[in-house]
């Protein structure tokens, strides 16, 4: 080895002592009483690791004053103090650091503060207050707090050729009710188009202003997909770019998360489940509106906000930069969103709803269960007092409007259940006392009776 030395030439081997010699530097003030013969003790690297980069853990998960940071972040910090040291079983080392480093940060949970939002020049508080001054938080946004009137004029633009003026306010309040941590209005949003119109833009200036505090998945896999609820965790937005056509099988996790207000149960992957807290929002793209195979519920339309975008001007030219030029207004379009969050707020949480909107709303009811617009046809049934229909005959009238229709027809148990679920609705009531055509008593409504032939579509 020495004679290898000595045939280097003198440049080469002067930078690579001068290399050395940093090298030897910059591994004494990280390994400065945790490196000793050959060791790293572990106790004292983790405490010199929390003194350097302070950090809390909360059930298995990494805070720091600027939010949530991946574990893959702390590895990479942690990789950077020991490289001088080690030179073998490096990658092992890192990992084991890792896990005793969550032991010596853990933290009992932080509180979801709805009264303030975390931004990147300090912490902006719901009364209008506002100090330069960080703590730790559950989510911090990339973006700066002035206090100035929003401008975003490109945002605004883009806007008023996606939507309809009286949309872009329910926009506005539900993009400001994504920058809390709340579930309390209680929706979901969704936009639907033909495609094209650039819907998705929306989304990507959410990421833009929430940063790693959105998620971007799609909806069947938060229903369906035991894991990717795990994922939810802690975050604002789960942004569906492209929502799926194919009805929903299930629909109860998309539901409870909708609306939900305490923990949750949710499992990783080779991990015990934990109650873990979801106050994630959704925003869904898609062409179709959301639909579920079985869940024929108000429950589940009652939680949803549907808008519709403007059809594409034939002589509209894409700007291949609009992304671009709209990203660059996201401190101005944050302002914006304020606006909108403080207006939801004043009005207790209830969105700006349009004419429009209700009616996209309805259509989607009426689209997921075709009983609506049964129950609202002319000459297959009537509603009216001291009349009654057994349960029998009505599916039978409800499979024959079905066919005239082009319509499949849901099951018998379906109909039933749906007639009872909304009896106040229809203002008829349930009985198991209907006389039937054989003489007998059966199951059936007051209220209703049929108005086409039934034996003839036996």
């Amino acid at each position: 080895m020495k004679n290898e030395w000595k045939n280097i030439d003198e440049t080469t081997r002067n930078r690579l002592e001068e290399a050395l010699d940093q090298r030897e530097m910059n591994s004494k003030p990280y390994s400065q009483g945790w490196f000793e013969d050959g060791q790293i003790d572990e106790v004292a690297f983790c405490e010199n690791f929390l003194q350097r980069m302070p950090l809390k853990c909360i059930n298995g998960i990494f805070f720091s004053y600027d939010g949530m940071l991946p574990d893959s972040e702390v590895e990479k910090e942690i990789y950077r103090m020991v490289k001088p040291v080690l030179t073998k079983g490096i990658s092992k080392k890192v990992k084991q650091l890792l896990e005793v480093l969550k032991l010596e940060a853990y933290s009992e949970e932080l509180p979801v503060q709805m009264d303030r939002i975390h931004v990147n020049n300090g912490t902006y508080f719901l009364n209008g207050d506002f100090t330069e001054k960080k703590e730790f938080c559950l989510n911090r946004l990339p973006v700066n707090y002035e206090m100035k009137e929003a401008k975003p004029e490109r945002w605004l633009k883009f806007l008023s050729e996606l939507l309809e003026e009286d949309d872009i306010s329910t926009l506005q309040e539900y993009m400001g009710y994504c920058l809390i941590p709340s579930n309390k209005a209680q929706k979901l949003l969704i936009i639907l188009g033909k495609g094209g119109e650039g819907k998705s833009r929306i989304g990507l200036v959410m990421r833009k202003i929430l940063g790693t505090n959105m998620n971007v998945s799609n909806i069947q896999k938060v229903e369906h997909n035991r894991f990717a609820r795990a994922n939810l965790e802690y975050r604002l937005l789960m942004v569906d770019d492209d929502m799926k056509l194919e009805a929903l099988k299930d629909t109860n996790y998309i539901k409870t998360i909708v609306t939900l207000e305490d923990k949750m149960d949710l499992e990783r992957k080779s991990k015990q489940s934990v109650q873990g807290n979801l106050y994630v929002r959704f925003l869904c793209f898609g062409n179709g509106s959301l639909s579920a195979l079985h869940d024929r519920s108000y429950g589940f339309y009652r939680r949803q906000i549907i808008l519709t975008v403007k059809d594409v001007p034939p002589d509209r030219v894409d700007d291949p930069y609009l992304i671009e030029k709209l990203q660059r207004e996201a401190d101005d379009i944050f302002l914006w969103c304020l606006e909108g969050l403080k207006r939801l707020l004043k009005n207790k949480y209830r969105f700006t709803i349009s004419e429009r909107a209700k009616k996209n709303l309805h259509e989607a009811m009426e689209s997921g269960n075709n009983i609506i617009a049964f129950m609202q046809s002319s000459g297959y049934i009537r509603l009216e007092e001291n009349t009654t229909a057994t349960s029998k005959n009505l599916y039978q009238a409800y499979c024959r409007w079905c066919e005239d229709n082009t319509e499949k027809p849901m099951s018998a148990k379906s109909f039933s259940g749906y007639l009872k679920e909304n009896e106040k609705k229809y203002h008829i009531h349930y009985s198991t006392n209907i006389p039937s055509d054989n003489g007998k008593n059966a199951r059936g409504f007051q209220g209703i009776h049929t108005q086409i032939r039934i034996d003839s579509y036996r």
